[in-house]
């Protein structure tokens, strides 16, 4: 956000007065950074340089806290680990688990507070220790794309994911092969049908800016770990406009991405995958 035409910097999640140590050790110690424990120690120093500047510090006194404080943020973050990805069956969010853990070995070797936290530290180990929790192991997340082609006379294509989303795409503004006596008994697959569009640069215009949207959409889901996406392309008879740009579809998202395409050409009655 912009105060008196300066930048300001603002964290809606956390962001309250306390130790200064905290703030550092959420960003040294974050599990999905994975930092190497050398950078680490440079950015320490390099902070408590920083911070000297601006007021005296006791460095041996606010590395005796700071491990403590790396704690309580651990135990935050391995707390959402585990209630987003066991409970919640959100699986992404255990591939941060073992690193996690990596970290809470380091910092159980470095730990010195000035206070005893028996049960804690036992109770930490034993996360540490923990074989269950040190051998995750993920299963493959499959994104699986239906793409249809579809008759609008028909009516609009059923969505048996359950998740009752996805994208249609309308042909009709493409012009049509169907309106020709010689294509009148082809589909979009069909050799004189596919060269009919290729020569027609209308119809590449109709498919560019829908491919951009669409591999933004599977980058971001693959990423989340969704499992399902579906891609609808209608037109008026379901013949050739629709058939043609979901076959185009389905090879460029085989060729991008990890994906498994189940093509299905409504009113064709021709499933592949």
């Amino acid at each position: 956000m912009l105060r008196d035409n300066e930048p300001w910097y603002i964290d809606y999640q956390g962001g309250r007065q306390g130790a200064l140590q905290y703030d550092l050790a959420s960003l040294l110690y974050d599990a999905k950074a994975d930092i190497p424990e050398q950078v680490r120690e440079e950015l320490m120093n390099e902070y408590l340089d920083e911070l000297e500047k601006i007021f005296p510090v006791n460095r041996d006194e606010f590395r005796q806290y700071f491990y403590g404080y790396v704690l309580i943020r651990m135990m935050q973050a391995m707390g959402a680990y585990g209630f987003r990805g066991f409970y919640e069956k959100k699986e992404h969010f255990l591939k941060s688990i073992p690193f996690a853990l990596s970290n809470l070995e380091i910092v159980l070797g470095k730990l010195a507070l000035p206070i005893k936290m028996t049960e804690l530290i036992r109770v930490l180990k034993s996360l540490r220790d923990s074989e269950v929790l040190r051998n995750i192991t993920l299963k493959p997340v499959e994104l699986v794309v239906d793409i249809t082609s579809f008759s609008y006379k028909k009516g609009y294509p059923v969505d048996n994911s359950g998740n009752g989303g996805g994208f249609v795409f309308d042909c009709r503004s493409v012009r049509n092969p169907g309106k020709y006596d010689e294509y009148k008994s082809l589909t979009g697959k069909d050799e004189a049908v596919i060269r009919f569009f290729e020569e027609d640069a209308e119809m590449e215009e109709f498919l560019n800016p829908i491919f951009s949207v669409i591999a933004r959409t599977v980058e971001k889901y693959i990423e989340l770990g969704f499992t399902h996406l579906s891609v609808s392309f209608g037109c008026t008879g379901g013949q050739h406009r629709s058939v043609y740009s979901a076959e185009r579809m389905g090879k460029y998202l085989k060729n991008k991405f990890p994906v498994r395409v189940v093509m299905l050409h409504r009113e064709q009655d021709n499933l592949t995958t």
